[in-house]
């Protein structure tokens, strides 16, 4: 904890963030507030050159064979729309998804969407999980029940099997529409090293911004075949996520976050974990 007023403070100790599109920020966030920051980033987003899924389902939704229509990410449904572009104009796509039930799960596709003028059926509340997203449309079963009801999920980075199998256990007929892919980084280098860093113990702070980046760090530590060196070290760092399903991810690999942030952003994350980093050290490393 801080004082009163005092600026929160990392007092020197070395923070890994694993970002990739916003490295050079959320580093100098991490000095301004005193930290040492190790920025290894664990992902790049590689559109999926043929994508015969997202046409499949584009040549479906023009036919009118899907009653509901779910966007997970705005990334994701800009994607979509530009892969299916030269098949369709954005017109006639957009008129085709008109005639469903359209479904966002947060603010991101919500704008994604509104770009299209397309009307939508369902708003996802925060905290914007899968559970939020099938208790929302539960609520408007006496509009559109699940069972039966065919289904096309925009998916992003890892499949979100949670989700899937609930509709699916719901009687829903579910297509999976699969429009990007999450890849390691093409110089691993920068991954290993933050690896070798945690497993000696020399991180003190551990961000995680994406689920993504906890399967892609795990995937490194076990090529590597230091899990029980990093997994005991962890034990002993402060675990920051931001978001709902980073933190579900952390702990289907037997981690639990000391931080979430009052807000799901980069600026409330850095400042946050700053200021509560010295009190979650000290009880973490009482021997």
């Amino acid at each position: 904890m801080t004082h009163e007023g005092a600026t929160p403070s990392f007092h020197g100790l070395c923070v890994l963030s694993l970002e990739s599109r916003r490295a050079t920020e959320i580093a100098a966030l991490i000095s301004t507030f005193g930290g040492q920051p190790l920025v290894a980033p664990a992902l790049r987003e590689v559109p999926l050159d043929s994508n015969p899924d997202a046409l499949d389902f584009a040549d479906a939704l023009v036919r009118g064979e899907f009653d509901v229509v779910i966007f997970l990410t705005g990334v994701g449904t800009r994607a979509l729309v530009e892969v299916v572009e030269p098949r369709y104009s954005r017109q006639v796509f957009a008129a085709a998804l008109a005639r469903t039930k359209v479904v966002v799960r947060g603010p991101k596709p919500l704008a994604a969407v509104r770009e299209l003028q397309v009307p939508v059926w369902v708003t996802v509340p925060e905290p914007n999980t899968w559970r939020e997203l099938l208790a929302a449309i539960d609520a408007r079963a006496a509009e559109r029940p699940l069972a039966g009801a065919r289904i096309a999920v925009q998916e992003y980075g890892v499949p979100n099997t949670e989700l899937i199998d609930s509709l699916r256990e719901r009687g829903a007929v579910v297509t999976r529409v699969p429009v990007y892919r999450w890849a390691l980084p093409k110089d691993l280098e920068p991954l290993k090293h933050a690896v070798r860093a945690i497993a000696r113990g020399e991180v003190d702070v551990m961000m995680f911004t994406t689920g993504v980046q906890v399967v892609h760090l795990w995937q490194i530590v076990g090529e590597m075949q230091l899990e029980a060196d990093v997994m005991r070290e962890l034990a002993r760092a402060m675990v920051v996520s931001i978001g709902p399903t980073t933190s579900e991810e952390l702990r289907r690999h037997g981690l639990s976050p000391d931080l979430a942030p009052s807000h799901p952003k980069i600026g409330f994350l850095v400042r946050e974990a700053a200021e509560q980093s010295a009190a979650v050290l000290r009880a973490k490393r009482i021997s």
